[in-house]
């Protein structure tokens, strides 16, 4: 997948992102489900929701480059109805949002610290259903193992998922 000339980005690796949909699909039912990205840069992760058949994904990036280039990736792959691309700040629009999630993933650049920001808004504002998950991706100088929802991480290299309930 081409990104945007200039995007400064941090793709989750394919080694990574692999891992993580094994976790999911072996722990999560996700079919058909309502998926919200936060800080989705280059998309990676919502289209690999879509393509394994979840429902609805909602992608929020702060960048107007990246979001015009995903709507119209969306539109291109002919996944307008599956996937919702909407430009905010990742903070913002949880502290404003009414709408309510079977599974949230985060990924905020590992250098700007609102990792614990974004999991304590979430469970905060009630904004996963019943069963919902949260999968948080952090470098190693992070950690949400003391979150109060905090459930299990795993490694893989630099890259960390914390998975919160």
């Amino acid at each position: 997948m081409k990104v945007p000339k200039g995007f400064n980005s941090r793709p989750t690796t394919n080694f990574s992102k692999e891992a993580l949909f094994n976790i999911i699909d072996n722990r999560f039912d996700l079919d058909g489900k309502k998926i919200l990205d936060l800080c989705c840069g280059t998309g990676n992760i919502s289209l690999e929701f879509v393509s394994g058949g979840v429902g609805n994904v909602l992608a929020i990036d702060q960048n107007f480059r990246v979001v015009k280039y995903l709507q119209g990736l969306a539109k291109e792959l002919d996944v307008s109805d599956e996937l919702t691309v909407l430009k905010s700040d990742a903070v913002q629009f949880l502290e404003r949002t009414e709408m309510k999630f079977d599974m949230i993933f985060a990924d905020p650049p590992y250098d700007v610290n609102i990792h614990e920001e974004i999991a304590n808004l979430i469970f905060e504002r009630n904004l996963l259903n019943e069963d919902g998950i949260v999968t948080i991706e952090h470098g190693k100088k992070t950690s949400l193992s003391e979150h109060p929802n905090f459930d299990f991480e795993r490694k893989y290299g630099a890259v960390h998922f914390s998975f919160l309930q």
